[in-house]
């Protein structure tokens, strides 16, 4: 890893911040003003840039500038006194990944350089990565099902019903299959049968005549001919009306079809790719969608999984939306902090990817700073305020913590419910802290999330992933969290 490069003309704080990082690990190199910097450019690079910005011999704003002229990715910590704290925040329209107060806490400004010594190793490897935007990202071992089964339709033309919640990308794994299948040279023509009226929609999948009904001034090609030798995607199919979908199944059927309008049958060599968010079996119950026809479109199904099923899958989407949504408003990437995708990673996305990708389009517009933290989140990802206590004697160690559904669905009314733990953990400190112990805040915080942690498998009897939905954390970070803590032995 390349070094760390402090900028300073205080050989204290040079001294003081080389020594820490020494400790940490990292390689350090340091300069007493900006000119020297700049000629060091010249033939190399640091992992990231601290610098001060009132210096004899140059600003570090103009230094920022120029180092991101040079290597637009690397980030530059800019510290200043709390006098300078109008320069530092306009610092970051120059692109400064933070901005370190002064007089700063070590331990803080080490970890400050730690997560942009983070950032700076993911720019690197996104960097190597190919500029051209994947089809589909996923790692989740349910997105590599759908992954595998895509490549084993690769040399097919058999008829695919693709289900999923809405914003799932049932449209991406449509196109995904043309692209990869013998009818890739021709087209792909994707209709939303939801969208168009039902007017309409008979005339937009076969055509109509000239004069078929009143606007019909020319004869028009209808989707089924204009996909003949591709493909054709039908969109929320399940949205089909009834009688509509007596003449998909002829085309399905025998590949022929009638303009509106006319009488010569026509026929198109077309592969059909569907696609519903709904239950097409409970639809068939129901009497709302053909029973043969449903047969007929599920000859290949793939179940696309919700966002909340592929959470592990989340910090990528989410870093790839960002440099997306950046790149459509020619702005620099947002960046977004641990924390903040931590919080992001624990939500459920109702909407899922296209929710998730909006949620990135809004942080790239209204995020005040150039690394999102939990705080810069919309108030669905926070979640709820908790309700201020009402009346005088009301208090943070008395008030009753909130509960689970499972207990709030229980018959025991939630204000009987008895609340100790707090009273005792605030015993508990009480006593460490009269015995003069040290690091009281670690102690006792590792044993509350071993507390959690275990109850929470016991529940779910070992599942961790389960467990970790539960308790509304990531897998990775309770993985993490139960080899720290020696859960494991």
């Amino acid at each position: 890893m390349k070094p760390i490069w402090i900028v300073d003309d205080d050989q204290s704080i040079r001294f003081v911040l080389e020594r820490a990082l020494l400790r940490e690990q990292f390689s350090v190199r340091t300069f007493a003003n900006p000119r020297d910097v700049v000629k060091a450019l010249a033939d190399d690079v640091p992992q990231v840039l601290v610098s001060d910005i009132r210096m004899p011999g140059g600003s570090g704003i103009e230094l920022l500038g120029e180092v991101k002229a040079r290597h637009p990715g690397l980030p530059v910590i800019i510290m200043t006194a709390f006098s300078d704290l109008d320069s530092a925040v306009s610092s970051f329209q120059g692109g400064a990944f933070e901005y370190l107060p002064k007089p700063f806490d070590l331990t803080t400004a080490v970890e400050l350089i730690r997560r942009a010594v983070q950032e700076s190793l993911r720019e690197e490897v996104a960097e190597a990565t190919p500029a051209s935007a994947p089809e589909m990202l996923g790692q989740a071992s349910a997105m590599q099902d759908v992954f595998r089964a895509i490549g084993r339709l690769s040399q097919s033309q058999v008829t695919v019903l693709i289900t999923g919640e809405s914003g799932t990308g049932k449209e991406l794994v449509a196109r995904a299959l043309h692209k990869h299948s013998p009818r890739a040279q021709g087209p792909f023509i994707a209709i939303n049968t939801a969208a168009i009226p039902k007017d309409l929609l008979e005339s937009e999948l076969f055509g109509h005549e000239r004069g078929a009904f009143t606007g019909a001034q020319t004869t028009r090609r209808g989707r089924f001919e204009q996909a003949d030798g591709g493909t054709l995607f039908l969109d929320e199919i399940g949205d089909m009306p009834f009688d509509l979908q007596t003449r998909l199944l002829r085309v399905l059927s025998d590949g022929q079809f009638y303009r509106v309008g006319g009488h010569q049958p026509l026929k198109s060599n077309v592969r059909v790719i569907a696609a519903t968010h709904q239950n097409l079996e409970e639809r068939v119950r129901q009497g709302g969608f053909r029973e043969d026809l449903f047969h007929r479109l599920n000859v290949i199904r793939l179940r696309l999984p919700a966002l909340r099923e592929r959470r592990d899958d989340i910090p990528m989407l989410t870093r790839f939306f960002l440099g997306k949504s950046a790149r459509e408003l020619g702005v620099e990437t947002k960046r977004i902090s641990e924390a903040a995708l931590e919080r992001v990673s624990t939500f459920d996305f109702p909407g899922n990817v296209r929710q998730l990708e909006n949620l990135c389009h809004w942080l790239t517009v209204m995020a005040p700073a150039q690394v999102v933290e939990p705080k810069d989140l919309p108030p669905e990802v926070i979640g709820p305020a908790a309700p201020a206590a009402s009346g005088a004697g009301a208090s943070a160690a008395g008030a009753a913590p909130a509960l689970p559904p499972e207990a709030a669905a229980s018959e025991t009314p939630r204000a009987t419910l008895p609340v100790t733990w707090l009273g005792d953990l605030q015993r508990d400190a009480r006593r460490r802290l009269e015995a003069g112990e040290r690091d009281v805040w670690e102690a006792l915080s590792q044993q509350f999330e071993a507390g959690l942690i275990h109850a929470a498998l016991e529940f779910t009897r070992g599942r961790r992933i389960d467990a970790a939905q539960r308790l509304g954390i990531g897998r990775n970070t309770i993985t993490r969290k139960i080899q720290e803590l020696g859960l494991d032995d």
